[in-house]
């Protein structure tokens, strides 16, 4: 008993753990998420999205190991969130609006389909039915006219039950007495409904009055879809923003197709001389060292770039010290020929 206690304690403080954590990569994800709404730089949008969707992915991680921990779906942060001073709301994951800003012509061009599909089948519907009912006008003048004397009979029989009941409740009040109600006191009640219902009414316009007053709700003469409201404000706002993020995104994504042309059209004659002369350097040194032509790298070890690799791995220390070597080379032979010249003097 003492053994199955602890554990519990221990897999209790292990969920309070988690729990903490948790909690904490909610705001972290929530503060991102709105971030990447906020943010109109294309570039940093890109690295903002892949932070999130990590931080996304570590979400439910969170909730796998609390899930494992409790055996259970549903968690109580109630000691957790008045430790770290929060309120339930803080804690709502929100859905990520780039699943829908990103997403849109995907989601319009789902939901065409779906409505063309549906009017299809709709329209399939209505043309089966249509071919299935087939009657003459005789026949259907008789159907109206049953349904409309059975609709007639309904009436007539509601309005007689009707009647019965009220002859019923007359005798019912004839035999028992009617009661009787002093005149003032049945006045003192309406009255009082009355005076009720009148300053209930004026309590609530005081109270928009004051609200409109103190800049708390908007007028009737400054209705909120109006153009100089802070509501309407805020929405034309961030409709600039998503026209304006979809506008660089579109600028960023020109100007890597641009840059790329116009670096391969600057400097791609001069990239591909130097990559010639490096491979035309490499059959050179292979055949001065072996004695023979090498056979080139097929695709399967990676073409041209399996020569440059094993250039670059030689590279380094070696080329450095063949530089020199042959610095040195065409400094000693300078210095032999003006010993000859001296000689010859």
């Amino acid at each position: 008993a003492v053994v199955s206690t602890q554990s519990g304690h221990y897999g209790r403080g292990a969920f309070q753990t988690a729990a903490v954590i948790y909690i904490k990569y909610i705001q972290v994800f929530r503060k991102l998420e709105e971030c990447y709404y906020q943010i109109v730089h294309p570039q940093k949008r890109i690295v903002l999205k892949h932070v999130l969707d990590g931080t996304m992915g570590r979400l439910l991680e969170l909730k796998n190991e609390m899930v494992n921990l409790e055996f259970s779906e549903y968690h109580f942060f109630d000691d957790v969130l008045s430790d770290m001073k929060l309120t339930p709301a803080d804690i709502e994951i929100p859905v990520p609006r780039y699943f829908t800003q990103d997403n849109e012509k995907d989601i319009k061009d789902r939901m065409k389909l779906m409505a063309e599909t549906l009017a299809k089948y709709r329209l399939d519907e209505t043309s089966d039915k249509k071919e299935e009912i087939k009657m003459s006008l005789e026949e259907a003048i008789k159907i109206i006219q049953v349904h409309e004397r059975a609709r007639q009979g309904c009436l007539r029989a509601k309005f007689m039950r009707e009647i019965r009941a009220q002859e019923e409740r007359e005798k019912m009040l004839a035999m028992q007495g009617a009661s009787t109600m002093d005149p003032d006191v049945a006045s003192t009640i309406i009255q009082k409904v009355w005076k009720g219902y009148s300053q209930r009414n004026k309590t609530l316009k005081l109270r928009e009055e004051e609200l409109i007053f103190i800049g708390m709700q908007p007028g009737s003469d400054t209705p909120t879809h109006h153009k100089d409201s802070p509501v309407s404000k805020v929405s034309k706002r961030e409709e600039e923003r998503v026209l304006i993020q979809a506008q660089h995104e579109r600028e960023y994504q020109d100007a890597l197709v641009n840059i790329k042309e116009k670096i391969r059209e600057a400097e791609g004659p001069d990239i591909k001389e130097n990559m010639q002369d490096q491979i035309r350097q490499w059959f050179i040194e292979t055949r001065d060292a072996t004695g023979k032509f090498p056979d080139y790298p097929s695709d399967d070890e990676g073409g041209s770039a399996a020569i440059f690799k094993t250039k670059n791995g030689e590279g380094g220390e070696d080329g450095a010290e063949g530089e020199s070597g042959k610095k040195k080379g065409k400094k000693g032979k300078k210095k032999k020929g003006e010993k000859k010249e001296k000689k010859k003097k």
